[in-house]
């Protein structure tokens, strides 16, 4: 049984789209851009609605909510475990074509004695754009 099914959420354009939308760019997006890209197709849609629809998608596992402290969350439509870097001078996110390493998991447990479910990891600096800028 599907995280839809359980909740009993009931199928929505709006969401389906979003989802789409999330899947098909690399861009990490917050909420609002999400919305600027929709509400030509979806005159009626809300802020409130694009975070209701977000937050459903997170919980179900369909896309991942990306807290790096920033003032926006971003989103991810790429749920493979993966790693990101973020540029601490124009906020870029980037996927990292670096293998998983489930290793660490393994290290981490045998340092603490527990049971690690998974990790997340990111890089710090300045992008290629901004490195040529300087």
């Amino acid at each position: 049984m599907s995280a839809f099914e359980q909740k009993k959420y009931r199928n929505s354009k709006q969401r389906a789209r979003i989802l789409e939308l999330l899947r098909s760019t690399k861009v990490h997006p917050t909420a609002v851009w999400v919305y600027e890209q929709l509400r030509k197709d979806f005159p009626s849609l809300s802020l409130g609605n694009v975070y209701r629809n977000l937050n459903i998608l997170v919980e179900t596992g369909a896309v991942q909510e990306l807290r790096f402290g920033s003032t926006f969350d971003r989103y991810d439509g790429d749920v493979r475990p993966h790693y990101h870097f973020i540029c601490e001078n124009c906020s870029e996110i980037k996927d990292l074509s670096l293998d998983h390493d489930l290793l660490m998991n393994s290290r981490v447990e045998e340092l603490l004695n527990c049971k690690v479910n998974h990790h997340r990891l990111e890089f710090y600096g300045l992008c290629d754009k901004c490195v040529a800028r300087a």
